[in-house]
């Protein structure tokens, strides 16, 4: 599935992987949400549920630009540079073009949505 994520009028596209947390991510949308700079490498912010754990790896290593869930505190995270392992963290999907729209440093808004085909 693919979503557009809109800031201040600019947008990043990004296509969900096919797992049970990237779906249950999906049925959340359309949502709203203030991002907050998170250890300069990650854009975080809490989400209105935890998501689905099933049949989801105990963690991962992220790359730049990979939108994930993490478990323990129920939010989002889009990372804007890799990182190590981190346990317990999930994997919702990629951006596909725009991640310096989502790279903006400090607090922003973003609207998350389904992008009809």
């Amino acid at each position: 599935m693919k979503i557009r994520l809109t800031v201040d009028g600019q947008s990043a596209t990004a296509t969900l992987y096919d797992n049970a947390t990237a779906r249950d991510f999906a049925a959340l949308l359309p949502l709203s949400l203030t991002m907050v700079d998170y250890a300069t490498i990650e854009r975080v912010s809490n989400l209105p549920r935890k998501l689905s754990t099933q049949g989801a790896p105990d963690g991962m290593a992220p790359v730049a630009g990979e939108l994930t869930h993490y478990a323990p505190w129920g939010n989002l995270a889009i990372f804007i540079q890799g990182r190590t392992y981190s346990r317990s963290l999930l994997p919702l999907g990629k951006v596909d073009e725009g991640l310096s729209v989502l790279a903006k440093p400090g607090l922003y808004k973003v609207r998350i949505e389904r992008v009809e085909d």
